[in-house]
């Protein structure tokens, strides 16, 4: 899914959460945030399942994409990212794309001459993805693979995708895991073993928002040793809130 913090976040008063997980991850927010994100998330997947129930066709970007059920769809917001892949990508780059779902951001790179290896934990956006490279003509340029993180990885890269999942809930099937990571392990992950896949200049592009903990990607991003700067940014008002959508370019310090 997909720096910062929004209004509320910037601003509350109230303390932090103190709701641990066993894995160590602690809210970096307000309980009333933790509230509202919770009420959000089930309101947006229930609509979500209703709308869902046949397969979508997208005109994104140049592209046509065919998503299902079972597959993160494309966004209002999406294009921050895509944007940002087009701008940043160069012929010749090696890019790996973390989490590619229906394969957009793949695509993206492939369009621009790059060679791409695309993951995805989910064997329905594997699929997906192999067959909207295909119907955009640039499956010669994307090697689509089923994994977990950088489980199926090898070799680095000039550039590095990643859409994460914006909430730290348990997901309650497939389709949930594109928008759920439980406690914020594959995101953690993710971040722990991105500098052994960049090469020594490499870039990497994060897509994220404030109706996910931002506090704690940024403590991810600068923890692990990256420099971050905003590259493109979205605004959506929701039950008088905004929440903001940041793409991050991110690159090594030192």
């Amino acid at each position: 899914m997909s720096g910062g913090a929004s209004s509320s976040q910037a601003s509350s008063s109230e303390p932090l959460s103190s709701e641990p997980s066993s894995s160590g991850y602690t809210p970096m927010m307000s309980a009333a945030d933790i509230a509202r994100i919770r009420q959000w998330h089930e309101r947006a997947d229930a609509i979500g399942r209703d709308e869902a129930v046949t397969d979508q066709t997208f005109d994104y970007l140049g592209l046509t994409l065919v998503v299902p059920p079972d597959v993160m769809p494309i966004t209002r917001v999406s294009h921050t990212l895509g944007d940002a892949v087009l701008a940043e990508v160069h012929a010749g780059d090696r890019v790996l794309d973390m989490g590619t779902g229906s394969g957009v951001n793949a695509i993206l790179a492939a369009t621009k001459g790059a060679q791409v290896v695309a993951i995805d934990i989910n064997p329905h956006a594997v699929e997906t993805a192999i067959a909207n490279a295909e119907r955009n003509g640039v499956a010669h340029r994307i090697d689509v693979r089923e994994g977990d993180v950088f489980s199926t990885v090898d070799g680095v890269f000039d550039l590095i995708v990643f859409d994460p999942p914006f909430r730290w809930f348990a997901p309650r099937d497939l389709r949930e895991m594109a928008s759920t990571d439980e406690n914020y392990r594959a995101m953690t992950a993710f971040f722990r073993g991105a500098r052994d896949h960049l090469t020594a200049d490499g870039r990497m592009l994060i897509f994220f928002g404030t109706s996910g903990d931002i506090a704690y990607l940024r403590s991810l991003a600068d923890g692990n040793g990256f420099h971050t700067e905003v590259v493109g940014e979205n605004a959506v008002e929701r039950d008088s809130v905004v929440t903001r959508y940041y793409t991050f370019r991110m690159t090594r310090v030192g």
